[in-house]
């Protein structure tokens, strides 16, 4: 295992608060599903730990929550209250914002705790994006929606550039605290210019968008919005 300062205190606590955003949004998902109260939990809880689950059964770790379930307790609690109170919490227009806190902590902690395992740097960037990415990809999958992250809204590819700076400068021995900041800027920069001037990742001839992309390209498109 890598010799890896651990992550600072604000990194940590806003993987937290990231759990809790992924939690409600899987909980928002299951309501416009309509689902049970069993539904809003399951599919929560998925939102909330499965990216980080996921990484850790690649790359043969054990999986954190089995042995401290404190995140699992977070999500069950998080989805049940939105259960709770629905109607409070589903049109909250700064979800979107915490959602970008939330998947730039992911992807930091995410890369930080693969490189701290000993995978190779490369590997520890893909690591980094997925904990970032995967707990709403396996949500969307369930629920049979068109996942984010194929729509090309600067989301996967904001969680790949932060682990990647985060590797970068891991490599040319920044110091950590440093290293983890600039890292979540770089997420939650591109995230942020994805959200103000919907900048998305177009197909070939197209590779980058400005501007209104809302226009649906497909009937199953038209409704999901």
């Amino acid at each position: 295992m890598a010799n890896i300062a651990p992550l600072s205190e604000n990194i940590t606590v806003l993987v937290y608060f990231g759990d809790v955003v992924f939690a409600v949004s899987g909980a928002l998902t299951a309501a416009r599903y309509r689902m049970d109260v069993i539904g809003f939990i399951l599919i929560g809880t998925i939102t909330g730990i499965g990216g980080g689950t996921v990484r850790d059964l690649i790359i043969g770790r054990t999986v954190w929550w089995t042995q401290n379930p404190f995140e699992l307790l977070l999500c069950v609690s998080v989805s049940l209250l939105t259960y709770l109170f629905y109607q409070r919490v589903a049109r909250h227009a700064s979800m979107v914002w915490a959602d970008a806190l939330g998947l730039s902590a992911a992807a930091v902690a995410g890369c930080h705790i693969a490189l701290g395992f000993g995978v190779a740097p490369e590997v520890a960037v893909f690591m980094g994006m997925l904990t970032g990415t995967g707990g709403g990809l396996i949500r969307d999958i369930i629920t049979n929606t068109k996942p984010m992250i194929t729509d090309g809204q600067l989301y996967a590819s904001a969680a790949l550039m932060g682990s990647g700076c985060y590797v970068l400068l891991h490599l040319v021995q920044v110091p950590e605290v440093v290293a983890q900041i600039a890292a979540f800027a770089t997420a939650f920069g591109l995230r942020a210019a994805g959200i103000i001037f919907d900048v998305r990742m177009g197909p070939p001839g197209e590779f980058i968008t400005i501007g209104d992309n809302s226009e649906p390209t497909s009937p199953s498109e038209n409704e999901e919005q």
